[in-house]
């Protein structure tokens, strides 16, 4: 028997815990962003902390996450994603300009 169960994002966090991923973008030398790291769990937890330690910008956004996680380690991010990825670099350089 299957049982199907439908959650939403805040009530999938609440029972899988955290999910985190980060991406790399070097823009002088204009290659695409890729996946470096991602984790969820306890993983996640510490990417968040080392983040946080660091000073690096987080933007929360449960789709794109989802996303990231299917992909590879090392890979590209797809064109499909790159409005999301466009609107993510903006809103950091301007809390880089603001800091």
């Amino acid at each position: 028997m299957i049982i199907s169960k439908h959650f939403n994002q805040k009530q999938r966090r609440n029972i899988n815990g955290p999910t985190a991923a980060v991406i790399r973008y070097d823009e002088e030398n204009g290659n695409t962003p890729k996946v470096v790291a991602q984790g969820k769990g306890q993983v996640a937890n510490q990417i968040i902390e080392l983040a946080k330690q660091n000073n690096v910008a987080m933007q929360e956004d449960p789709m794109l996450v989802q996303n990231l996680l299917d992909m590879d380690l090392g890979d590209n991010i797809p064109p499909q994603l790159y409005s999301v990825m466009a609107e993510i670099l903006l809103l950091i350089e301007e809390m880089e300009k603001n800091y």
